[in-house]
């Protein structure tokens, strides 16, 4: 009996939190000197982080999100050039922008889930999309995409800097 109720347990705590990700076989950019490598030093790597395009009912979903994108690309070396308050970019524009901001790099990307689930414990629910694309060129260095919901006592923000987190790590 007792394998039976720790059985159902560890099914009940398994489906009540889930992550999938998906992402491109490249990690981000390095960011320190490695001596056996052809690495950039920490001051040469700039990125510009633009508001992530919002699919959701959620309002301002893309800046939330791209403010943590910001947060966390600090947080590993990158110098930032923020553009989280400004209208969403194209590609084209995107590219552009970073241009002028002299950035080597620029992240763009979307929003498609950002929300509490309906129900008795409204557990947070967040699916992200993100790419960092070359300044010179467009060319895609970096892409990941991942969906994450937490319990009913997390919060959106935390659900969203650890499905982040994860998208990133490498």
């Amino acid at each position: 009996m007792k394998k039976i109720v720790l059985a159902a347990t560890t099914l009940l705590f398994i489906g009540c939190s889930s992550t999938s990700l998906v992402r491109t076989q490249k990690s981000l950019p390095k960011v320190y000197v490695d001596k056996n490598t052809s690495y950039e030093l920490k001051k040469d790597v700039k990125v510009s982080v633009f508001k992530l395009n919002n699919y959701t009912d959620t309002p301002r979903a893309g800046m939330r999100s791209a403010n943590i994108v910001k947060g966390i690309l600090l947080s590993k070396g990158y110098r930032i050039k923020s553009h989280i308050y400004d209208d969403v970019y194209t590609l084209k524009k995107a590219k552009k922008v970073a241009k002028k901001d002299k950035s080597k790099y620029f992240v763009i990307g979307g929003v498609s889930e950002w929300r509490y689930k309906t129900g008795i414990d409204g557990e947070p629910a967040v699916s992200l999309q993100l790419s960092m694309y070359k300044t010179k060129g467009s060319k895609l260095v970096w892409s990941a995409t991942g969906s994450d919901s937490d319990w009913g006592n997390g919060s959106i923000g935390t659900t969203a800097q650890n499905l982040v987190e994860m998208m990133m790590a490498k």
